[in-house]
């Protein structure tokens, strides 16, 4: 294994993806349908996986049933805003707004 950052490795196009099953957290801002795709954000302790988004619209967490990634793209159907992933400066991934 090599000794690079293995958030880096992750953001190969070759590296699998890794799948996470989806519970229902009881968000009913959407249809019933969607609620397993979002869920509340808990603040500033709140820790996000690999497979969430905060939206900096409304601050829901949009979820996953795949590992995030730069360059993703991912819909928050409680305010109708189109976000794309992508890495900050500090390291970590977050929204950013298309429209």
């Amino acid at each position: 294994m090599s000794s690079e950052d293995p958030l880096q490795e992750a953001d190969t196009p070759s590296a699998p993806r890794q799948r996470f099953v989806l519970d229902d957290r009881g968000f009913n801002e959407v249809p019933k349908k969607y609620r397993k795709f979002y869920r509340t954000w808990d603040g500033p302790e709140d820790v996000l996986a690999p497979n969430e988004a905060l939206c900096p619209v409304c601050k829901i967490v949009v979820r996953s049933s795949r590992e995030l990634r730069p360059g993703d793209r991912i819909y928050c159907m409680a305010c109708m805003t189109r976000l794309q992933i992508v890495r900050s400066d500090a390291g970590h991934l977050e929204a950013q707004v298309i429209y």
